[in-house]
This record gives C-alpha cells, structure tokens and sequence, in this order.
C-alpha cells in the first residue's frame, strides 16, 4: 500500500522543467508531452538560439518564469513581444548559463544541438540539477568531466536518445547484475546498403530523408553518415560505464527494438516501441513512474520480421572514427565532434559532398595537438581549435 500511495502522490507537487532548445525537434516534442500532463509539470525556462516566433508562441502558451533568446541582437524583438506577459526575459550565452541554476528549476532537459549545450548542462549539474539529457555531445567532448561532478553532486543524468533510454529501462532492477554487453540499434539511416560509389553524389535531400525518425538537420545528417551512432557509443560509455569493447552496433531497419542489454548469463533483455521520441522524453521527465498516454501502441502483426545487420564501417567511416577517439581519450573525442559539426554544416550548404565528411574528421583528428587529460577550459581551446582546422582543410588550404 505504501508503494501504492507513493506513486500516486509522487505529482501531487508538479515538477518544474528547465528546457533549453525549446524550438528544436526534442523541445517542441517535449512540450506536447508536458502540454498532456498538465497536472504533473510546470515549464519553468524555455531558451531558444535564433527562433523567436516559435519561442514567443510557446512563451504564452505555457508562461514560464523566463525566456531566454541565445542570439543578443534578437532580445528587443523577444522582450517586446513578452512585455504584457508575467515572464523574465534574458539574452546572450551567460544568461543561459545562469539561468540552469535558479533554484525554482527542478530538472533541465538539454536539447540544444551540439557542442553549444555543453556549458549549460555543465552549469545544471554545478548547481545540482538532475538532467534529462537529449544532448549527446555533451558526453562526447566531456564525459568524464560531467560523470565526475555528477557524481560529486550527487546529480540524477536521465537519457533521452531512445537508445540510451532503452538500455536505462532494461537495466532499471539490474544494476547489482554484471553487463556483458550492450547493442545499440539504429536503422542505418536512408543510405543503408548503399555502395561508395552510390554514396558519391548523393544531395542533402537525400540525406534528409530518414526513414524512421522526424528529427532536426543537424542529427539527420548524422544518422544517414553513422556519426549520431558513434556519438551514441561514446555517449553509453559514459552513461553505463562500460568499455568500447563490451559496446556494439547493429542496424534494425524497422527501429522498433530500441537497443538490447545483455548479462552475463547470457539472457537478454531489449526495449521496443514505435519510433516516437515522445516516448523516451516523458520516461526521462517522469523516472521513475511511467505516466499513461494515448501515443500509437505497437502490433506486432504490423511487422511481421524484424531484421538485424552489421554496419559497414568501411563505407560509413564515422562509426571507426568514434570508436577510434573514443580509444585514443583526452580531447580527440571533442576534435571529432567539433570536425563533424563544421562538415555537416557545409555538406548542408553543399560545399563538400557526403563522403567527404568523413575524409575530413579525419585528418582533423590527425592535426589537432592531442591533450591526454583536458580540463574544461582545454576542451574550450580544443573546439575553436578543430574548427578552425576542419574549416582549413574543407578549402584545401593545409
């Protein structure tokens, strides 16, 4: 009965979330499903890069303590639009970095895309936040920093990704049980059984066209190279604390097995679902209680196979790549990611082609001064660094 009464009243105080990336793909997702319970959570900051209208529209919708506009020179346009609304309105990137540590802010759920939401969900867990994290390169440029002040500020870090969620659900009553391994799924993105020769002049149309997923550009691109998947291993190294050989990757087309857990006994256990980040978000927002919902259920005589192959690493390089900086530490992993996000933005803007981008992390990771143990002030160093490299190299000027 005690159980019973505690998972009634556990949202008897509604929890007060801290969104940052609001606009992107996982904020909005995550307000529909804080927008269907209502009773259980409170928006408390919603922050934005460049997107104001969607930001000013979700602004009223949910009137939350504060706003913040990343970009300064858009903050009139904010703040003018908010001035008869009961919400503080702040700009610029130490407004965000201060703002993750009201003490009003009962959890920040990072989805801002890349590299940018390191710093902020660094500041969360300084000021003892628990974390609902959709920011995967945050562990990618930094996993031991944040795992280590995670742990000294005794900070709850829950995954979002579907993969990381899923192996965080099979593992929930197993952590005194021994891993022998984790396989993380993926789908292999619209490029999946292409040849080299096929991938040489694909567009970024074809690039966008996941699929499975309704995701961003950014983490689209990412899926149809294998980098998001790389990024993923590296990110469950962290999370799980387990080495890159106990770590495999294999492609499901259908993404209805999210990722499998398997123990040393040789059992196994897999998280399935529909494909629909609203999923993984509202367990993420609602551990340790699963909340019920009206999301599509899935059937299994809607998929009669469910198929399983191996990545071809050898075509889609990204994938040894995160493996190899995962192997090689220090700040090699951020010079991957700091590589990769210039060369998806030009791939975007159609300055290199597909296959380059892979060519170019590479000699990136080749020409960056390794650093064996960064503090967080060297990894700052090491992005503008690898940027500046990757930039170089995309205009064959070294």
């Amino acid at each position: 009965m005690h159980s019973i009464l505690n998972s009634i009243s556990i949202f008897n105080i509604k929890k007060r979330i801290a969104i940052l990336g609001s606009t992107g793909s996982i904020g909005t997702q995550s307000l529909e499903v804080i927008e269907q319970n209502r009773d259980k959570f409170e928006v408390e900051v919603l922050t934005a890069n460049n997107n104001v209208d969607l930001l000013i529209i979700q602004a009223k919708k949910f009137q939350p303590n504060a706003v913040v506009i990343a970009n300064e020179d858009k903050y009139k346009y904010v703040s003018g639009a908010l001035k008869n609304e009961p919400i503080k309105v702040y700009a610029g990137n130490d407004a965000l970095n201060q703002v993750v540590q009201m003490d009003t802010i009962d959890l920040v759920l990072t989805a801002m895309v890349g590299y940018s939401g390191l710093i902020p969900t660094y500041n969360a867990i300084k000021a003892g936040k628990n974390i609902a994290l959709a920011n995967k390169e945050t562990l990618v440029v930094a996993g031991e920093i944040i795992t280590k002040i995670a742990h000294e500020k005794k900070v709850e870090i829950l995954p979002v990704d579907s993969e990381h969620s899923a192996i965080f659900q099979c593992l929930v009553g197993e952590f005194m049980n021994p891993i022998e391994k984790i396989y993380l799924t993926c789908s292999g993105g619209p490029f999946r059984g292409k040849s080299e020769k096929e991938l040489q002049n694909v567009t970024v149309d074809n690039a966008l066209d996941h699929p499975n997923w309704e995701m961003g550009a950014k983490i689209t691109i990412d899926s149809a190279s294998l980098m998001n998947k790389g990024f993923e291993m590296i990110e469950a190294h962290w999370l799980f604390a387990l080495p890159s050989s106990k770590i495999d990757v294999i492609v499901h087309p259908q993404s209805i097995v999210h990722s499998i857990v398997q123990f040393e006994d040789g059992s196994m256990k897999a998280q399935m679902g529909l494909p629909d980040m609203k999923l993984p978000i509202q367990y993420a927002i609602g551990f340790p209680y699963r909340i019920k919902n009206n999301f599509p259920r899935f059937n299994f005589l809607d998929y009669p196979s469910l198929n399983f192959e191996q990545p071809n690493t050898k075509i889609f390089r990204n994938l040894a790549l995160s493996f190899e900086a995962l192997g090689l530490g220090g700040n090699v992993p951020c010079v991957l990611n700091a590589a990769n996000e210039v060369v998806v933005e030009a791939f975007l803007n159609k300055r290199i082609g597909f296959l380059q981008m892979s060519e170019t992390i590479e000699k990136a990771m080749q020409k960056v001064d390794f650093i064996k143990k960064p503090g967080l002030d060297e990894l700052i160093q090491t992005n503008a660094e690898a940027r500046k490299v990757t930039e170089l190299i995309i205009e064959n000027r070294i």
